[in-house]
């Protein structure tokens, strides 16, 4: 699959090209960037790659699929432009300011008949995947509530105004984490931090309580601007407990200079000093790291372009994580719970 990539930027950089790169059936082609600077940091990671002014460019030059990371104001018609030349989709998150937008790409690309996938990537975290084994192992019995905690001291990267926000950002991932942990969610309680800024209004942290249509409730907190930093899990359930403190292992990993294509099998591990430990009345356990590998998501997306295997993330299953933002933010502004249909 050639695939093109719109943005170069830090999400570009850090967050797909690596990772396209070690992709299996995956060949990148070609890179959109009018940045001087972006440009000739492609040229050092990539040296030779092609690079084009516009969207429209790299479509006329040929790709099979695209993937859409530029700023969330100017995702729509990028990704709107791609499916109407019948090229498949890689859409950053959020991949639309509400679940109403969000559903119109998603029939845009039904009456395409295009592929439309949304990279909600950190399913394939190592702490997530960690847990995910655990709780498939079924020592902990029946969960009953999970709590999902991200801190990062960045407030130069939240993005302003009514559309951006720690909320559609981090809560973006966290929400989509745990929907596919623990199902659809039925009702939503949330508390969120603004502070004004020039181009609005926007929210630097948040408290969002959900409870799940099995059962469990689930809690996810996050926030950029508080000078506070650090990844948590924690799990309890009728037969014990879980808790892991890993950090953000694949982009710590990333930043360090290291990359995916270089070592294959060997990446996406956490130390064992960042394992997590589990609780039951047998005792306390470490648990060895599972494996992340965010290529994985470029990998199946390959394979469903080519018809051989379902999307890693559909667009459909980003709609219903922002329903859940939409009624975050409801219930932010009326301090009520919100249903979920």
């Amino acid at each position: 699959m050639r695939i093109g990539l719109v943005g170069y930027g830090l999400g570009g950089r850090i967050f797909h090209a690596p990772y396209i790169a070690a992709a299996e059936g995956v060949e990148l082609v070609g890179v959109v960037t009018g940045s001087p600077v972006r440009r000739k940091q492609l040229a050092e990671d990539f040296p030779g790659m092609a690079v084009y002014d516009s969207l429209t460019d790299l479509l006329d030059a040929g790709v099979d699929a695209v993937t859409i990371t530029t700023p969330p104001q100017t995702r729509r018609a990028l990704v709107l432009e791609a499916l109407a030349r019948g090229v498949a989709v890689v859409a950053d998150k959020p991949f639309a300011p509400n679940a109403a937008e969000g559903q119109e790409l998603v029939d845009a690309a039904e009456a395409a008949r295009v592929p439309l996938a949304v990279f909600h990537n950190r399913r394939w975290d190592t702490d997530l995947r960690t847990l995910r084994d655990v709780l498939d192992g079924g020592e902990l019995g029946s969960v009953r509530r999970v709590e999902s905690r991200f801190d990062l001291d960045s407030p130069e990267t939240i993005d302003p105004g009514p559309n951006g926000g720690v909320l559609r950002d981090l809560g973006a991932h966290l929400a989509d984490q745990l929907l596919w942990l623990l199902g659809p969610v039925t009702q939503v309680y949330a508390a969120l931090d603004w502070i004004e800024m020039p181009e609005g209004r926007t929210d630097t942290g948040f408290t969002v309580t959900m409870r799940h249509l099995a059962g469990p409730v689930s809690t996810m907190v996050a926030g950029k601007a508080n000078h506070a930093r650090g990844r948590e899990l924690r799990v309890y359930a009728e037969a014990g407990s879980y808790r892991s403190t890993m950090g953000d292992v694949q982009t710590e990993a990333i930043l360090a200079g290291r990359r995916p294509v270089l070592e294959g099998d060997r990446w996406g591990y956490a130390d064992e000093a960042e394992w997590g430990t589990l609780s039951t009345a047998g005792g306390v356990d470490r648990v060895p790291s599972s494996r992340g590998a965010y290529q994985d998501f470029y990998s199946e997306f390959a394979r469903a372009v080519a018809g051989e295997g379902d999307l890693p993330v559909t667009g459909a299953e980003a709609v219903r994580t922002l329903r859940v933002l939409d009624a975050a933010q409801l219930s932010d502004s009326t301090g009520q719970a919100v249903p979920i249909s």
